[in-house]
């Protein structure tokens, strides 16, 4: 007789129970999906990437214009050796260029001296990266099938120097030239030995001291 009673409170209680459990489950919200880019690939990597690829571009940019080699090598085949120099083979000088950082007003030997014609061009590197303006120098012989003529400033012309990485073989605009007796020099600027370094022109030395 007591036990009808207690099955009904029992079952009303369970009744209660699976109703809350229902609210509780309709209340809870889906977790936030991650953002996308239309690649595909996530908002926050993609700006991580972003500020990775800027930093190394301006690294690479900060030192593209001063990478020239240690050994510059031997002269151009048929440039003419100087008869008269100012400055005549194993003279020391006083380098007055900024062709590269530590170069001004640093010692030099000179190894070579040559009449030629100098010329002062910009061009886009072969291996990309920014425009060289106005790279001091580059002589007749290291431009590609130029003749022996001076050429005027404006005229395009392909490289054949070797000075920098990506020097060769470019396509350049001539900014200015010169036909003074231009040099090649030995020197260390900034902790580096650099031989054979092309080229360095008469107004660009003194006699040093």
């Amino acid at each position: 007789m007591h036990d009808r009673p207690l099955a009904k409170t029992a079952a009303g209680l369970l009744s209660v129970g699976v109703l809350l459990a229902g609210c509780a489950t309709g209340d809870a919200e889906p977790a936030a999906a991650p953002t996308t880019s239309t690649n595909g690939t996530s908002a926050d990597s993609e700006e991580h990437e972003g500020h990775e690829h800027h930093g190394g571009h301006g690294d690479h940019g900060g030192h593209e214009h001063h990478d020239h080699a240690p050994d510059g090598g031997p002269p151009p085949a048929g440039i003419t050796e100087a008869a008269a120099a100012t400055y005549p083979v194993g003279t020391e000088v006083l380098l007055r260029a900024d062709h590269m950082p530590g170069m001004d007003g640093v010692t030099g030997t000179v190894v070579g001296a040559f009449d030629t014609t100098a010329y002062s061009v910009s061009y886009t590197p072969t291996t990309g990266g920014s425009p060289v303006e106005d790279h001091k120098w580059v002589v007749q012989e290291e431009l590609r099938d130029a003749g022996p003529d001076r050429l005027p400033a404006g005229a395009e012309v392909v490289l054949d120097a070797t000075h920098m990485s990506g020097m060769q073989g470019a396509t350049a605009t001539i900014d200015s030239s010169t036909d003074e007796t231009t040099y090649m020099v030995d020197f260390e600027a900034d902790g580096m030995a650099m031989v054979n370094h092309k080229w360095v022109v008469e107004s660009e030395m003194e006699p040093a001291a």
